[in-house]
């Protein structure tokens, strides 16, 4: 992720390969949008989970290996961010499958998520907060996020109907959370695309800002 408005180029220097966090965007950006037109009732002729799939091998898997990849251009910021999200997407997907069948109650399953998301907010938090370092786009992706997960967790710890498969019409805090998510997922691919078209011009074709202040 680039720290300025300049461009970045097509191979980071001194590494020899291409600048991964176009890519890792992406994958966030499409998982999040699947599962989030579901939460905003926009999917409901759907079965309501086209999205797993997704979770753990584009979401999960391809954000996973964009992370290591930022470790090799030495990019921490990017490491800890798609690695963390990767390893969120596999969980998930990990927990729909082995742990959600055998609930007995199933209401329990949206406390189970509840938990998830009020986790991932305090991590996104802080990598807000450091994302004003980058440049706007960066920190729009987490400042939307943020939200998201804020209107998510308040709405799978208050709704009182099981969420699998989900019911948006349970929960507003839920529809909501699935618009901004929306909103979020449009902003990544923004970034996404940013990254892909200024790496291969060399300039910024598209603008993705200033950083907004140093610590």
């Amino acid at each position: 992720m680039s720290t300025t408005e300049e461009a970045p180029a097509v191979t980071t220097a001194g590494t020899g390969i291409a600048d991964p966090a176009p890519l890792g965007l992406a994958a966030f950006a499409l998982t999040t949008f699947l599962l989030s037109a579901i939460n905003a009732g926009w999917a409901r002729t759907s079965t309501g989970f086209d999205w797993f799939g997704y979770a753990i091998a584009y979401g999960g898997l391809i954000q996973l290996l964009a992370g290591m990849w930022e470790f090799r251009n030495r990019n921490v910021f990017g490491a800890t961010a798609f690695g963390s999200y990767g390893g969120f997407w596999i969980g998930v997907g990990l927990w729909l499958h082995f742990v959600a069948p055998t609930a007995k109650n199933p209401v329990s399953l949206n406390r189970d998520l509840g938990w998830i998301l009020l986790a991932f907010a305090i991590f996104n938090l802080y990598m807000m907060i450091i994302a004003t370092q980058l440049n706007m786009a960066v920190f729009l992706v987490f400042l939307t996020l943020e939200l998201t997960e804020i209107f998510l967790f308040i709405g799978n710890f208050t709704t009182s109907t099981p969420a699998l498969p989900p019911d948006p019409t349970n929960s507003t805090w839920i529809v909501v959370g699935g618009y901004v998510g929306i909103i979020t997922a449009l902003v990544a691919w923004y970034t996404s695309a940013a990254g892909v078209l200024n790496g291969i011009k060399g300039r910024a074709a598209l603008p993705v800002g200033e950083p907004l202040f140093d610590l």
